[in-house]
């Protein structure tokens, strides 16, 4: 299977972070964690005052973790390392000491849905819909679901991880505050892209930094949090329930 690719840049004071897989932007989990370190360094880099998250291509932000890689546990010990990926990433744009902005210019799925609600601003395409599917394979969103919580509120939440099969608009996902603002075309997105970035580079450090601390105040338990989380899916995972729902989910791949 092809791995993908995590690559970063700064220029003028923004540090730009791109991921890459050719099924639909998903993130196995060497994937998972260079891009949890590649968000490290960028938040260490004095160079960069503000952070751009995003993904290549048109179609799909993030497809969420790699299906190839979930079909493929066969204990909870690897089902936690699995699953515990996206908890590295979630906590690690937390922790990062600048702001982040996240561009999703397509449909972002499960913890494609995490990673836009863990930025501190986030821009949508108006067809960057969003679903979280993981009760319709047999798991649930706990690892990325303390992160869509905070951003959206417990009803919207609920609403995405029951309703698992259906997806909200992008104007949903405005409404609820998922996304700040959404765009008819990529040139407009990436034009306020652009604005606020320059305008974030050019401000004060210290303060950006004492304000996404205050922004993030009583999410500090999320270290632990999230992994626990993740040994709920990673024991869910290798259920015979949860192998039923995935094998008929592969065969409806087909």
């Amino acid at each position: 299977m092809q791995q993908g690719s995590i690559t970063s840049s700064i220029e003028n004071g923004i540090g730009t972070i791109s991921f890459y897989h050719p099924q639909s932007n998903s993130l196995p989990g060497e994937n998972l964690r260079e891009l949890t370190r590649q968000i490290e360094i960028m938040g260490a880099n004095t160079e960069a005052k503000v952070i751009l998250l995003k993904s290549e291509g048109v179609k799909t932000f993030c497809a969420g973790a790699s299906f190839d890689e979930l079909i493929s546990i066969n204990n909870a010990s690897t089902g936690t390392t699995f699953f515990s990926g996206f908890a590295g990433v979630i906590n690690a744009m937390r922790k990062a000491p600048k702001f982040i902005i996240a561009r999703v210019q397509g449909k972002a799925v499960g913890g494609g849905v995490g990673i836009a609600c863990s930025a501190d601003y986030c821009y949508g395409l108006n067809t960057a819909s969003v679903k979280l599917s993981e009760l319709a394979v047999g798991i649930g969103p706990f690892v990325v679901g303390p992160a869509v919580e905070r951003k959206i509120g417990k009803g919207p939440f609920c609403e995405l991880t029951i309703n698992a099969t259906e997806w909200r608009s992008a104007t949903w996902a405005k409404e609820k505050a998922m996304y700040a603002e959404t765009f008819e075309t990529i040139q407009d997105m990436d034009t306020a892209i652009l604005a606020l970035a320059t305008q974030l580079a050019n401000s004060n450090p210290q303060a950006m930094a004492m304000l996404k601390t205050a922004m993030w105040q009583g999410c500090e338990h999320w270290d632990t949090l999230l992994i626990k989380r993740a040994q709920m899916s990673g024991e869910l995972v290798i259920s015979s329930f949860t192998r039923n729902a995935i094998s008929k989910f592969k065969t409806g791949m087909r």
